[in-house]
């Protein structure tokens, strides 16, 4: 029951009658008191029929789900811990435990809730994927990656199996491994081109010459008649990366080009709105309610135009002790959105977000100092950040803008949010906004916000980094660590970001001028 409740008359006489009922009916029964309100009466019913049905997995689930919704969160997890003691096979109670420890910001729990459930015995293709597809979504890949492995091994040999394995080993550096799985998925199934492979083996490493198997494959791709508009579209972004590997920009010009309008002509992007969104924050006053700074973290939030160097930059100030890199988040515009909503905004709404998001910052794995939210485009969001933690610090990296266009223009984006880098003058238009933003906030916080130019990052990357830990309190090493294959990068710099920092990226664009007269249309600052 929930705390202090007591069962009403109805209630009390429901539960005498289902004492001679099956399971079905109880479980009916609370069901229907859940359905219309009755948090006191569906728990009292559960309650009870967790007593009268001790092995009931469908009753455990049921009265776990009540207590967590009524507050009872530590016997809720008890409960269901209890529960796959007992039975840990049971992917139902893995799966809802692994959902409370997420909203609690304890993602190594649920990862290796979800890992255990999926050890023990043989388990459905579909469940297993569902497993894979939730710890890839809790940014759990390492356990993720394993599902996959552990069911392969144990004999399911499954092409949809082997293409996840592929994608999250891109993720975690294991690159010779995804090309492996890439091979068998497509030899048992031909239509697994259709599952983004093209472009997951382009980004497997940087080519030496088109004699690379590889183009050969992506031309076949093209060559079909049958494909998808979107593989098609994503098998030219592979073949225009391979083809700038090998020193081929007039070809790789091309097939970007033609990528690129088949995306834009299904763009949802609007440069009206993005101008509107900028301009608001600008004329934005400052936040009226702070909160006050916790002492013993600080919140870092690695921020800029998107290809600007923000993975680098993180997974360098990740390489030191005392510092996490969260990877890109999602929970900073999720509260955005939340907080607009309420009006006028009360101190208690934004305690309620800071304890959230810390949840989610901070997690289970230790008491880091440090901890990295490498969202580039939160720098829309930094006067909230500075309400919720007036002790955060901002780095913004900066790129030669038309690198940074050429970069974007090269990418395959996956996500809506992302549909101007079809184009170079909805490009031009974020790159100015954020350039608009970043002096803004400069301004603003000038202690708390810090430029990084990646020409400097790239050009003296000791010098930068130890400049940056030393403004962050961050102890400084005298050497890297070695390159680690247990992180995860899951955006495009997967491969680059692991590589020793290289220099050749700054002023790519001049290779491509002579075809890309467009890019001249950006000012080069």
């Amino acid at each position: 029951m929930m705390p202090g409740a007591t069962p009403s008359r109805e209630v009390l006489a429901l539960l005498s009658a289902l004492e001679s009922q099956p399971e079905s009916e109880w479980l009916a029964q609370g069901r229907s008191l859940t359905l219309r309100s009755d948090m006191a009466g569906a728990l009292a019913v559960f309650d009870a029929a967790a007593t009268r049905f001790p092995d009931s997995g469908d009753i455990r689930l049921g009265l776990a789900g009540l207590l967590w919704q009524t507050g009872e969160s530590l016997r809720a997890e008890q409960l269901l811990r209890d529960g796959l003691a007992a039975h840990p096979g049971n992917v139902g109670m893995a799966f809802l435990l692994a959902s409370f420890l997420r909203e609690h910001g304890r993602l190594t729990a649920a990862g290796q809730v979800l890992l255990s459930a999926y050890a023990n015995g043989e388990h459905d293709v579909a469940d297993i994927i569902r497993a894979v597809e939730t710890l890839d979504d809790y940014g759990r890949q390492n356990e993720a990656f394993a599902i996959c492995e552990n069911a392969i091994d144990a004999g399911a040999d499954d092409p949809r199996l082997r293409a996840y394995a592929g994608m999250l080993g891109i993720q975690l550096g294991h690159f010779e491994r995804t090309r492996d799985h890439y091979a068998r998925a497509l030899a048992q199934e031909p239509a697994a081109v259709e599952w983004n492979i093209p472009l997951g083996l382009a980004g497997l490493q940087r080519y030496e010459n088109a004699s690379h198997a590889d183009f050969s494959f992506f031309r076949d791709v093209l060559a079909d008649p049958g494909i998808t508009d979107y593989t098609r579209r994503s098998t030219l972004f592979a073949l225009g990366k391979a083809s700038d590997d090998v020193g081929d920009y007039a070809s790789a010009a091309a097939y970007l080009r033609q990528a690129n309008a088949m995306g834009h002509a299904h763009a949802s992007w609007s440069r009206k709105l993005w101008k509107r969104n900028i301009q608001a924050r600008l004329a934005a006053p400052p936040p009226s309610i702070r909160l006050p700074a916790p002492t013993n973290w600080t919140p870092v939030f690695v921020v800029g135009v998107p290809r600007s160097g923000t993975t680098l930059v993180a997974k360098r100030l990740a390489d030191h002790a005392g510092v996490r890199n969260r990877g890109e988040l999602g929970w900073l515009q999720v509260w955005e959105e939340r907080l607009s909503h309420r009006a006028p905004l009360r101190r208690e709404d934004l305690e309620e977000a800071a304890q959230a998001l810390a949840r989610q910052l901070r997690q289970d794995d230790g008491d880091a100092g440090w901890i990295i939210d490498k969202q580039p485009l939160n720098l829309l969001r930094v006067d909230l950040i500075m309400a919720l933690w007036p002790h955060a610090r901002i780095v913004h990296c900066q790129r030669n803008a038309r690198d940074t266009a050429l970069s974007l223009w090269s990418q395959s984006f996956h996500d809506p949010a992302h549909d101007y880098a079809y184009d170079f003058g909805d490009i031009n238009a974020v790159i100015r906004g954020c350039r608009q933003l970043a002096g803004h906030w400069q301004a603003r916080y000038p202690h708390a916000f810090r430029t990084v130019t990646y020409e400097q990052l790239v050009g003296e990357p000791e010098t930068t980094v130890n400049a940056l830990c030393d403004w962050l309190g961050v102890p400084s090493q005298s050497a890297t660590p070695p390159m680690d294959t247990g992180s995860v990068i899951a955006t495009a710099s997967a491969w680059q970001a692991r590589q020793p920092i290289y220099t050749h990226s700054a002023g790519r664009w001049r290779h491509y001028a002579p075809y890309l007269p467009e890019l001249l249309d950006i000012p080069e600052y």
